[in-house]
């Protein structure tokens, strides 16, 4: 019988996160090199015997001033491939943000769908298990991979922050968009267990034409109410930004944004505009294209470490959390 714990590995640029999870399951992460050559080239390999082990790398894809998310996911695939040839029994990839899961269907012909061929690469290069944080589209995300993986939603996490904001005033959650209409109605729900009293819901429409939103009809009852919009992600922010005016047309007296993956490709643009009182975002992606104190002030940081370590504590040879 089994009994090693597995190693954690954190790929650089995901050590802070890795090193948090592994502080909550009571172990450290894993001695690894990574090197660079002149070209551009680089490799990855471990530096403790992988051999018949379970192990779990860690590594946000997203893209910094540092790497790309191309180049982070293929250093991702590269080391497992290593993790696999060094004899790992398992090789459990833990993905806080997942790169490519906007890119999930066919919008016109000939057009690529990028995770389905991400799904092939991470299978190939002997991945057994994936984590990842709050997907874009989880039935395509679910499709997509013939190998176990696991969505980790974040509805409980925002609505935990939220409860302590919204006083005893009415509450609406508000999808910005038809394709996020799920994942509202499990922020809905969960704020409302919070609460312990009913919690509205309202649906944007939003109509996108290359870089140009359209589309004016708010369904849902906002008027005298506290909205908070919930989105998967902010990129640019204009999604955020279209909801919330429309929000506000609409008489909400008050307004808040949450999304899972703060990626603020457009900086502070969002944060700049006193539509919303505040943001909140998870740590998946740090907000580094942020001014620090826009970040004090209008950004509030949630900690996800403790889904990621409960759902390995779950699954893996790990203590309880």
């Amino acid at each position: 019988m089994l009994t090693e714990r597995p190693l954690l590995f954190a790929l650089q640029g995901s050590e802070h996160y890795a090193s948090r999870v592994a502080q909550r399951l009571g172990c450290q992460l894993a001695r690894h090199e990574e090197r660079d050559y002149e070209d551009g080239e680089h490799k990855c390999h471990p530096l403790e015997s992988v051999n018949g082990r379970e192990v779990v790398v860690f590594h946000s894809l997203y893209g910094d001033d540092r790497q790309s998310a191309n180049d982070k996911l293929c250093r991702l695939l590269f080391f497992c491939g290593a993790l696999k040839d060094a004899g790992a029994r398992q090789v459990q990839a833990v993905t806080p943000y997942l790169c490519y899961g906007r890119k999930d269907r066919r919008t016109q012909p000939q057009d690529p769908t990028i995770t389905r061929y991400v799904a092939a690469m991470i299978e190939a290069c002997g991945v057994d298990r994936l984590v990842a944080l709050e997907v874009h589209n989880p039935a395509a995300f679910d499709n997509a991979f013939r190998i176990p993986t696991w969505n980790v939603q974040c509805a409980d996490l925002f609505a935990g922050h939220f409860a302590g904001f919204v006083g005893d005033a009415e509450v609406v959650s508000v999808s910005p968009d038809a394709g996020g209409t799920k994942r509202a109605e499990q922020f809905r729900q969960a704020l409302e267990r919070q609460l312990g009293r009913p919690v509205g819901g309202a649906l944007m429409e939003k109509h996108r034409a290359q870089a140009t939103f359209t589309g004016t009809l708010l369904v849902g009852e906002v008027l005298g109410k506290t909205a908070i919009i919930f989105d998967d992600l902010i990129s640019t922010g204009e999604t955020l930004m279209h909801a919330g005016l429309a929000c506000q047309q609409a008489g909400a007296t008050r307004l808040f944004a949450a999304a899972t993956h703060g990626l603020f490709t457009g900086g502070s643009d969002l944060l700049d505009k006193p539509l919303f009182e505040h943001l909140a975002v998870s740590d998946s992606v740090p907000p580094f294209r942020l001014p620090p104190d826009c970040v004090a002030h209008r950004l509030h940081v949630l900690d996800s470490t403790a889904l990621i370590a409960t759902l390995l504590a779950e699954n893996g040879a790990f203590a309880t959390v």
